[in-house]
């Protein structure tokens, strides 16, 4: 205990800060968002809690970006899904598969703790399912033509194109942000990994597969072990 407080400094306060500040108030704009269509709620946060890469550099402790910023939201999405057994509602887990959001959160709390050195690398990750898979459903969905379907989830060629395409964009800006050099094939190779996996992958697992397959591919493409 002793440790923890030393450990925990003012950056990592005011980090803590930010990541609950912001979470809530995607949560509260997600509930004003047009009713006639629940995916938008849901998609809505998938995408905008990306944004948290962005504010990882502030923690200065692998303890409280794991376990006090990252973690916490498990047992919140758990809470707000169907399988909740306090079944609280909330717009963001009536649409979809009902444990999307958890995945999603086990991925940032996985990728925190693994990479907290490396930020750079959660960031990836936590851009692919997060921008990525985000606009993959929302591209799909407007624009869905040519479907397919592997393991039982129905997806599109259009909106598996929107999440490479976007990838292809965000994925620099994020190494940029962190003062990393983008290499064009790299990130082609890691935008591609990630797009195969979220279209093969069914019932929300996709929000690990895709990050994790993006993480791992720019591991092994740059040489950078774990």
């Amino acid at each position: 205990m002793k440790y923890f407080i030393v450990s925990m400094n003012g950056s990592d306060v005011l980090g803590l800060l930010m990541v609950y500040v912001y979470v809530a108030v995607l949560l509260l704009v997600s509930e004003r968002l047009p009713e006639d269509k629940p995916n938008l709620s849901r998609k809505f946060i998938h995408i905008m809690v990306g944004n948290i890469l962005f504010i990882l550099p502030l923690f200065q402790s692998r303890f409280v970006i794991t376990f006090l910023a990252a973690a916490p939201f498990i047992v919140l999405t758990f809470l707000i899904s169907p399988y909740s057994p306090l079944k609280i509602k909330h717009r963001a887990s009536s649409y979809g598969h009902g444990l999307g959001l958890v995945y999603y959160s086990i991925s940032w709390t996985l990728m925190a703790y693994i990479f907290f050195d490396r930020p750079w690398i959660t960031g990836i990750g936590i851009a692919a399912m997060s921008y990525g898979d985000g606009f993959a459903s929302l591209t799909g969905q407007r624009f869905g033509k040519t479907t397919y379907s592997v393991l039982g989830d129905r997806k599109s060629l259009e909106g598996s194109l929107g999440m490479f395409l976007v990838l292809l964009v965000t994925i620099p800006l994020v190494l940029i942000y962190y003062s990393q050099r983008p290499n064009p094939i790299i990130i082609l190779l890691v935008a591609l990994t990630a797009t195969l996996l979220e279209g093969l992958t069914p019932k929300g697992l996709d929000n690990l597969t895709a990050c994790f397959g993006a993480v791992a591919a720019y591991l092994l493409t740059t040489g950078v072990g774990l």
